[in-house]
């Protein structure tokens, strides 16, 4: 494993959990094993691991670009992970009212509701 890859690794068990990265893990196949490589590198090594921002910050800005591009499935997964980055409901959701000023009204509001039963369900499991 090189560095990048342990330290991405590393940085993806952080953000997602461990539970998480175990069961994407353990569902990768040779069709996807070079996506999921690239993911773990690029994005969890090499973008996520940098020292400039926080990861509360990193959680704000992918949470406004993914419900700015519609990208729900995502969207709701790193909601759950702010419980590990330090965001707050309250960060979400000012993050959120970017998304309606820059990105459109329905997005935001999709991705809203998308935020509060998110929030709701883990309320529920007690993360």
């Amino acid at each position: 494993m090189s560095e990048l890859t342990d330290q991405g690794m590393k940085t993806r068990r952080r953000v997602l959990g461990d539970a998480h990265v175990d069961r994407a893990e353990a569902a990768k196949s040779p069709a996807d094993a070079p996506f999921q490589a690239l993911i773990t590198d690029a994005a969890w090594g090499h973008v996520w691991s940098r020292p400039t921002i926080s990861l509360r910050e990193r959680s704000m800005l992918t949470i406004a670009l993914l419900a700015g591009l519609g990208n729900d499935h995502e969207l709701a997964m790193h909601v759950r992970a702010t419980a590990n980055t330090g965001a707050s409901q309250d960060d979400v959701m000012e993050a959120l009212l970017h998304v309606a000023i820059y990105a459109g009204v329905p997005r935001a509001n999709h991705a809203i509701r998308i935020a509060k039963d998110t929030f709701a369900a883990m309320a529920e499991e007690g993360t």
